[in-house]
């Protein structure tokens, strides 16, 4: 049976610092976090652990499809990614493609802010179009799509998203990150790669 909780319209936007946070906040020690884009910049001031792998540099729509790797190869551990709508829109087969696989061990966090953050602001195809991100998911066949645009219930009914069935994905409403943060470099991606590769060694 699908479940569908949360905001039905969009009437606000969520600090989305402060909605990341509470992701950091419900994540369990073994479970393995992905993210790109603007929330690749964002993350790493929240959380530095082993199973986090964020990135931002040509990394566009690919964040999902690499999480759905990981719950493939690591079915006993629970991944989570977090993708900006814009990435999402790049490639919306992915989530057919992870409802196919048969994988459920994986949270999908669609971070919707209406724009192309890293790269200046731009409109995304969305932007203007009252795009249900749960229904594509629900259409899909993904058994919890969730949608918050209020940060207290996002706070309060998040664990009980985590512990539905999966694959689930949960698409949040979010304000634009701080430019500071944006304008932080990237880093190298190889040590953060080989950090992820030993702490999946079990």
């Amino acid at each position: 049976m699908t479940q569908t909780t949360g905001d039905q319209a969009a009437q606000q936007r969520m600090p989305v610092a402060e909605t990341l946070q509470v992701l950091a906040d419900l994540r369990r020690d073994s479970d393995v976090l992905v993210t790109n884009q603007a929330s690749a910049r964002l993350w790493p001031t929240l959380s530095d652990h082993p199973l986090d792998l964020n990135y931002n540099p040509s990394t566009m729509g690919g964040a999902i499809p690499l999480a759905l790797g990981l719950a493939l190869a690591k079915p006993q551990r629970e991944i989570i990614v977090v993708s900006g709508e814009g990435s999402l829109l790049m490639s919306l087969g992915s989530l057919v493609t992870v409802v196919g696989s048969g994988a459920t061990n994986i949270t999908i966090v669609v971070l919707d802010n209406g724009m192309y953050e890293v790269t200046g602001g731009q409109a995304t195809p969305a932007t203007n179009i009252p795009v249900d991100f749960a229904g594509l998911a629900r259409a899909a066949g993904f058994p919890t799509a969730v949608h918050y645009s209020n940060l207290n219930r996002w706070r309060d009914q998040a664990p009980a998203g985590f512990s539905s069935s999966g694959p689930r994905l949960m698409w949040l409403q979010v304000g634009p990150t701080d430019s500071r943060i944006l304008k932080e470099p990237s880093g190298d991606i190889k040590p953060r790669i080989e950090r992820l590769r030993d702490a999946l060694t079990d």
